[in-house]
């Protein structure tokens, strides 16, 4: 005979397999490296300076 299971927990197992896979997925085709995130918060920030520096005081 077979090795009995609870369905309940193999359709749980199930889900969460599929949802990690998509997950991952959604990774490699949306995500950003955290090198890319880091030099584009610096060139922001330094867009942010130059741009208060030329402003004139009133």
């Amino acid at each position: 005979m077979g090795e009995i299971v609870n369905l309940k927990l193999v359709r749980k197992r199930k889900a969460r397999d599929e949802k990690e896979a998509k997950a991952s997925e959604n990774r490699i085709l949306f995500g950003r490296t955290k090198a890319e995130k880091q030099k584009v918060d610096a060139e922001r920030a330094l867009a942010e300076r130059k741009i208060e520096g030329h402003k004139r005081e009133e």
